[in-house]
């Protein structure tokens, strides 16, 4: 068998080697994913709330204009039935980004979607699109800068990256010593 070539301490190894790999893409996976769907949480609030505003035939979509490069605060942007933006809350270059037709018509059949959108190179916004029927049907926009949440994920690839090489080291050498 070709693995008997290789040292005992080596085939044990390797497998431990597997398994480290294994349990750190994992955790990784599990924290990141954690961290990207809970930026949606505040869109997730904020286009809720405002359909019900909507169906009430109030606006929602009123404050003080975000710029989507630089602020983290949320924002919404409210479009009619035909796509066009009715009001906003949101700037990014003295204009109203609008995100690609493709979404629209998506959610004009399923009724929402959460989207991480890139209207711009270095400028991802985590975005949630709902759709609102009844009296004035349209469409409601919330998102929010992910600039944050991208720092919090570089540092976990960081942690995660540094404990796999500290995990595989140990066992390294411990396998040598100890076998």
């Amino acid at each position: 068998m070709f693995w008997r070539k290789y040292p005992l301490w080596f085939r044990y190894w390797i497998p431990l080697a597997g398994a480290i790999t294994i349990m750190c893409g994992l955790v990784y996976a599990t924290v990141q994913q954690n961290f990207r769907q809970s930026a949606n949480d505040p869109q997730i609030q904020m286009a809720e709330d405002a359909l019900h505003q909507l169906e009430k035939g109030e606006n929602p979509v009123k404050g003080n204009i975000v710029d989507a490069q630089r602020s983290l605060s949320p924002f919404l942007i409210s479009f009619d039935d035909k796509e066009k933006v009715a009001s906003s809350t949101v700037q990014l270059d003295g204009k109203t980004p609008i995100p690609p037709a493709g979404l629209f018509q998506f959610v004009r059949k399923v009724g929402y979607e959460w989207f991480t959108w890139e209207p711009k190179e270095d400028v991802r916004i985590a975005t949630v699109l709902m759709r609102t029927n009844g009296d004035k049907p349209g469409f409601i926009l919330a998102g929010r800068n992910m600039r944050e949440v991208e720092k919090r994920e570089s540092r976990l690839e960081f942690m995660v990256f540094a404990a796999w090489v500290v995990a595989l080291g140990s066992t390294l050498i411990a396998s040598i010593l100890l076998l």
